[in-house]
């Protein structure tokens, strides 16, 4: 679904790129996609089967559990990923495909990523 006119702002730039990664990337039962949702307070992150079209779990800054060793987004970031790491190993998920979502793989999705990494889950 992609529209003819040029994108004019920096959120319809992002959804560009969401689907040109979306395109490539895809999260089966066995190994889920893990997107990465960034807003201007908190951060998301979710499991999605895109088999069956389920999210399997999900994650946010302000969630139970979820304590940052320090203050800032980016800890509340790392926080994230070692939370879902954690609730995914639960369940018995250990590998994953990530999904930055059109944003740049730097700062608080970075974070993400490496939170979930030390959680125990493998890219």
């Amino acid at each position: 679904m992609r529209p003819v006119r040029k994108p004019k702002s920096a959120d319809e730039h992002r959804r560009r790129r969401h689907l040109r990664v979306r395109r490539k990337v895809r999260g089966t039962g066995a190994r889920p996609r893990l997107v990465v949702y960034r807003s201007l307070k908190h951060i998301y992150a979710h499991l999605v089967d895109d088999e069956r079209g389920l999210v399997l779990l999900g994650v946010a800054d302000n969630s139970e559990k979820v304590e940052p060793a320090a203050k800032g987004k980016v800890a509340k970031g790392f926080a994230v990923g070692l939370a879902l790491a954690g609730r995914a190993k639960e369940r018995g998920i250990t590998k994953i495909v990530f999904d930055r979502a059109g944003y740049a793989y730097h700062g608080r999705v970075k974070a993400v990523a490496e939170g979930a990494r030390k959680g125990g889950l493998e890219f």
